[in-house]
């Protein structure tokens, strides 16, 4: 069990490497590739993030045009996606600081209501229905708490972020994001008691 785990980190290691050489090297096959295998979590952490999907797609370009021009500072010692969020959130805060003097907690002032898109399967057609409807539940309930809860949240149920990943994403210490998470989750609690999944 442990050569197994020793095999895991180590063709961990070599993924981001390879990611690292390449983005250092601008090769524009890794960027479509990485490009492909992310855009989806990161326009919908962006979405979350900003409530504007207007806004969040204009900030998944930046995000893109950010990569190649500074992927020499790629330290491939951590997953790609921690860097790729971190400088989506960066670019969504800088965005806010020049639109108006604002916290994290005033990104989603907007009433906007934004739905996911039901999953590529495509089940039945009322399956899709039942999706879209819960998905809007969710979107909803996750509107209506403070914004550094509902990051942590997205980061961590849709994204699948580790907590140290979710820590190096905000620049908040472990403590910290296990509390928002935890404040989070009470406080979508009672907008979700409907929602079934």
């Amino acid at each position: 069990m442990n050569s197994a785990a020793c095999y895991f980190v180590n063709g961990m290691e070599s993924e981001t490497s390879v990611i690292a050489r390449g983005l250092r090297r601008r090769d524009p096959d890794l960027l479509d590739r990485l490009i492909e295998q992310y855009q989806h979590r990161l326009l919908r952490y962006l979405i979350h993030l900003t409530g504007n999907r207007e806004l969040a797609e204009d900030i998944f370009q930046e995000t893109w045009i950010r990569v190649l021009e500074r992927g020499a500072q790629y330290d491939a010692k951590y997953e790609f996606s921690t860097w790729l969020f971190s400088i989506a959130r960066n670019l969504t805060i800088d965005h806010q600081r020049r639109k108006k003097p604002a916290s994290l907690e005033g990104l989603l002032d907007e009433e906007e209501n934004v739905s996911l898109d039901p999953a590529d399967t495509r089940p039945s057609a009322f399956e899709v229905a039942v999706q879209h409807q819960q998905a809007e539940q969710i979107t909803a309930a996750l509107s209506g708490i403070p914004a550094e809860y509902r990051e942590a949240v997205v980061l961590r149920f849709q994204e699948g972020l580790a907590l140290d990943e979710i820590a190096r994403i905000t620049s908040a210490p472990l403590g910290t994001v296990k509390s928002r998470l935890y404040r989070g989750l009470g406080a979508l609690m009672p907008h979700l008691k409907g929602v079934q999944g």
